[in-house]
C-alpha cells in the first residue's frame, strides 16, 4: 500500500487535498504528527475536528505520531479512544516516552504502532507478557529528515526479523517525495539512507519486495504527476520502466505496451513473451539495421536474420556484444535501471518513452 502524509502546519484546504489524492489511489489510512506547541492546543483541536470531517467524507483513517505530553495537553478525555475517532484518527505511532505498558493498554483501545526502528528484543518481550491486543499492533520505521542519518538496509531486515517473531506482521515505512520537500531541511524524508535521491517509485518497489514492508508512506509533502502515474501501474502489478529511444521510426510505439518476462527467465535478458507471440511488427521493425554494442539496459529486437526469433523484445541485464542480428532501438534511463533487477520470471513490465 502507497499513502501520503500531512502536517498541521499545512492550510486544511492542502490537507483535504492529500485525503482527494490518498482516496484516488485506494489508500486507507494517512500519516501525520501532533508534535503540537504548548499554547497551541485550542487552534489544533479546532483543526483536528474539520481533519475528522475529512476522514469521514473520504473514509481514509489517520495514523498521528505522538508523545504522551502532546496526547495528554490536547485531551484530558478519559475516553481517549472517542476523543481520536472525531479526529479521525485510528492509530497511535507512540513516540519516545511510552512504556510498553502503556503501549499495551492503549492497545486495547485503539491501534498503536511502534517504532519499528527502535525496538529491542527486551521491549518485544515485554510488550508481550503485558498481553496487548496484537491485532491492534504495528510496528513502521522512522524517516530521517537530515542527509547520512538513513537507516541501512541490513538494520531494517533484522528488525523486522525481530518484530515478526513476536507476531508484529504490519511493519510500515517511508520513502522521498519528488515534488515538494518538507521544511525545515528540505533533504527528503527517507527511512533508508539509500532511499533519499532515489526515485520514489523504485524505493517504493524496493520496500515492498526486498524488505517486505506492507505500508509505504511519502513522508514529504508532494509527489509529481509523472510519479502517481507510473504508481497507477505498478498497483496494477506492472513495473513501469521509462527508456530513451535510440531510432527515430513511427512504429516504436508498438513496444510501448505491457510485456512479460518469459516464467523461464534467461540470465542475460528479460525477454518479452508477447513480443513473437501477439506483436504485429510492421515489416520495416525487422529489417536489420547496423549493429551496436548492446550495453546493459539496451532494449532490442531480432530482426529477420535471426529466422524464427525475428520480432523478439529485449532489455538487456548485462553488457553484450553488438550483434548483426539483433537491433538496438532504445536505452532504459538510469534512474530505472535498478528496477530492472525486479522483472523476475512471469513478471509484467511496460516501456514509457521519456
Amino acid at each position: 500500500m502507497l499513502s501520503f502524509s500531512f502536517y498541521l502546519f499545512q492550510p486544511l484546504e492542502q490537507i483535504e487535498e492529500t485525503f482527494q489524492l490518498a482516496a484516488r489511489l485506494g489508500a486507507k489510512q494517512l500519516f501525520t504528527s501532533l508534535h503540537v506547541s504548548k499554547g497551541q492546543e485550542l487552534e489544533e483541536q479546532r483543526k483536528l475536528d474539520r481533519i475528522g470531517q475529512f476522514a469521514s467524507c473520504y473514509g481514509i483513517g489517520v495514523v498521528a505520531d505522538v508523545t504522551p505530553t502532546v496526547l495528554s495537553r490536547l485531551s484530558a478525555d478519559a475516553d481517549i479512544a472517542a476523543v481520536l475517532r472525531r479526529w479521525g484518527i485510528v492509530g497511535l505511532r507512540l513516540d519516545d516516552g511510552f512504556s510498553m505498558k502503556e503501549a499495551a493498554s492503549l492497545s486495547k483501545q485503539v491501534k498503536v504502532v511502534l517504532n519499528a526502528s527502535t525496538m529491542t528484543e527486551w521491549e518485544c518481550k515485554e510488550l508481550a507478557s503485558y498481553q496487548a491486543d496484537k491485532s491492534n499492533v504495528e510496528a513502521w520505521h522512522n524517516f530521517y529528515p537530515r542527509p547520512e542519518t538513513g537507516l541501512g538496509g541490513e538494520t531494517v531486515l533484522a528488525q523486522n526479523q525481530r518484530l515478526r517473531r513476536y507476531g508484529i506482521e504490519e511493519i510500515g515505512a517511508f520513502i522521498p517525495g519528488d515534488a515538494k520537500k518538507r521544511g525545515p531541511l528540505y533533504e527528503g524524508l527517507p527511512t533508508l539512507e539509500a532511499h533519499r535521491e532515489a526515485d520514489p517509485v523504485y524505493a517504493y518497489i524496493e520496500l515492498v519486495e526486498t524488505y517486505g514492508i506492507k505500508k509505504v508512506f511519502i513522508g514529504d509533502l508532494a509527489v509529481s504527476d509523472g510519479v502517481l502515474r507510473r504508481m497507477d501501474w505498478v498497483r496494477s502489478g506492472v513495473i513501469p520502466i521509462r527508456y530513451r529511444p535510440i531510432v527515430r521510426v513511427e512504429w516504436l510505439s508498438v513496444v510501448e505496451t505491457v510485456h512479460t518476462n518469459r516464467r523461464d527467465a534467461a540470465r542475460d535478458v528479460i525477454r518479452s513473451a508477447e513480443s513473437r507471440r501477439s506483436l504485429v511488427w510492421p515489416k520495416e521493425a525487422l529489417q536489420s539495421i547496423p549493429a551496436a554494442p548492446r550495453r546493459t539496459g539496451s532494449i532490442t529486437i531480432d530482426n529477420e536474420r535471426y529466422g524464427r526469433y525475428a520480432g523478439e523484445l529485449q532489455i538487456t541485464l548485462v553488457d553484450l556484444p553488438a550483434d548483426d542480428r539483433v537491433n538496438v532501438i532504445g536505452q532504459v534511463i538510469e534512474e530505472d535501471m535498478p528496477l530492472l533487477r525486479y522483472i523476475h520470471g512471469g513478471r509484467r513490465f511496460c516501456l514509457i518513452r521519456c
